[in-house]
């Protein structure tokens, strides 16, 4: 079942300048890793330093794979250096049916 995952991140807005650079190094890997279907950054339209990033997974365990990596010297990533605060993922994989 497809998963979304959203990862909340308060940047350090001293930083901005250096997050479009970063971020496509970042997430250039997590849209090649398999499993991943697409990916887009969201920014808060009142706080330029509050993003969420929309991950679609084509599963949750594509999803842990990933994060599992992610935590790897291999995986280690520079995101750190923007973030103002720790993230916040939330990973949605249960629907509730819509008769519409």
């Amino acid at each position: 079942m497809t998963a979304i995952v959203h990862l909340a991140l308060q940047l350090d807005p001293t930083k901005l300048d250096i997050v479009p650079a970063l971020f496509t190094e970042v997430l250039t890997a997590t849209r090649a890793w398999p499993g991943n279907e697409g990916l887009e950054v969201i920014v808060d339209d009142a706080d330029p330093a509050h993003v969420i990033v929309v991950e679609t997974w084509a599963s949750a365990a594509d999803h842990d794979a990933y994060a599992a990596w992610r935590t790897t010297p291999e995986g280690a990533s520079r995101l750190g250096e923007v973030l103002a605060a720790p993230p916040v993922k939330t990973v949605f994989s249960e629907r509730i049916p819509l008769a519409l």
